[in-house]
């Protein structure tokens, strides 16, 4: 019998809690993971987090978590920013590592880690694993198969608006439910393309593949935020135009914006000479997927949330991809979710804000082997 994989949560604030915490400590999943260890720097937050989920012991450091040796993995719940340095020392320690989205904030961070971990013998699982969502490895298939035709173009983004400031963990007065959401408008790593767009293209190029140039405008729109009464500045940019070129003059639109979107959230509308699928609809029908029932999202057709209580809770996909991780390593599993791809949409990212800056279009250098359509 394989022993359960101990994890280290690092971060117990909104993605620690409600995508990892509230997930890794439920009956189904004790015979698979192990909370090994939590840690966060504000006062007293990984004590309360580890007596409320159970958690074996809670550090003040994360130095001191990675030297336990019942840590085995991490999770990466810190702000986007802190994802390079954290993941290289998890790494260098010898610890398998989940990034939640945005993997890193340049495509040369997470090439380090990538090449690291494949010489230490390290497990890398990158978030968000939208094509390991049987609808989207459907809608491969299809354009694979020609079910669009000769493609046109396509569009994808999400808008910031005030979501995080509403999250559950917020507005209250004790570690857990006061948890501050301002490195969301601040550099590295703040604004909607890393934060909320991600999603969409980790599905627009698992869908079509790889990007090969990008071009941008992107700039500050709302100068000023609010939390709890408290203003901060916004030096990450919250309004950005990305267009992306996927060769033989294949082109799509990826937005990052301050309000309004024209797409399903995480979903990709494409358009080609014999018709067009907008989010889950191919030609204005209902798509037909491996799976798909009346009512049910699919998201809860993932293969550790369904028919199972995590179904109904938030950041469930979060918890999809930790479980990605998990059964890597204890089982050798493959898996969608990879950093490879990860780092392809980083680099979008990145090169985008570069040519905004400059005026330039820009090459990318990454790639990576989609999954097969089903």
């Amino acid at each position: 019998m394989i022993k359960p994989l101990g994890i280290g949560v690092v971060g117990a604030g909104s993605i620690g809690i409600r995508g990892a915490l509230d997930h890794l400590c439920l009956p189904d999943v004790q015979s698979r993971v192990l909370l090994a260890g939590v840690c966060d720097p504000a006062p007293g937050r990984a004590d309360a987090a580890a007596q409320k989920y159970g958690v074996r012991r809670a550090y003040p450091s994360y130095e001191e978590m990675l030297a336990d040796p019942a840590v085995e993995a991490v999770t990466l719940c810190s702000p986007i920013g802190l994802h390079y340095e954290q993941g290289l020392l998890a790494v260098r320690a010898g610890k398998h590592v989940h990034f939640n989205k945005t993997m890193t904030v340049t495509a040369a961070e997470a090439t380090e880690i990538i090449q690291e971990a494949g010489a230490r013998g390290v497990k890398l699982v990158a978030s968000p694993g939208q094509m390991l969502r049987t609808a989207n490895l459907r809608l491969r298939r299809m354009i694979q198969d020609g079910a669009l035709g000769r493609l046109s173009w396509a569009v994808t983004g999400a808008a910031f608006g005030s979501y995080h400031e509403k999250e559950s963990v917020r507005g209250g007065t004790d570690p857990l439910t006061n948890i501050n959401p301002s490195w969301y408008w601040r550099k590295p790593g703040g604004g909607p393309l890393y934060d909320m767009t991600v999603y969409g293209l980790h599905t627009l190029t698992g869908i079509l593949g790889p990007v090969r140039r990008v071009t941008a405008m992107s700039g500050i729109a709302v100068t000023e935020r609010e939390f709890q009464g408290q203003r901060y500045t916004t030096d990450a940019d919250d309004n950005s135009l990305v267009v992306l070129d996927f060769g033989d003059a294949i082109f799509a639109l990826a937005h990052g914006t301050v309000a309004g979107s024209i797409t399903e959230f995480g979903q990709p509308s494409i358009f080609g000479t014999k018709g067009s699928i907008v989010g889950l609809k191919w030609n204005g029908e209902p798509l037909d997927y491996p799976g798909k029932t009346e009512g049910v999202s699919p998201v809860q057709l993932l293969p550790h949330i369904k028919d199972t209580v995590h179904a109904q809770m938030d950041e469930a996909h979060v918890f999809e991809d930790v479980m990605q991780l998990v059964d890597l390593v204890r089982e050798g599993t493959p898996t969608n979710a990879t950093a490879e791809h990860a780092r392809h949409v980083v680099e979008i990212i990145e090169a985008g804000y570069r040519a905004a800056e400059t005026g330039a279009t820009q090459d990318l250098t990454t790639t990576f082997t989609p999954p097969e359509g089903i």
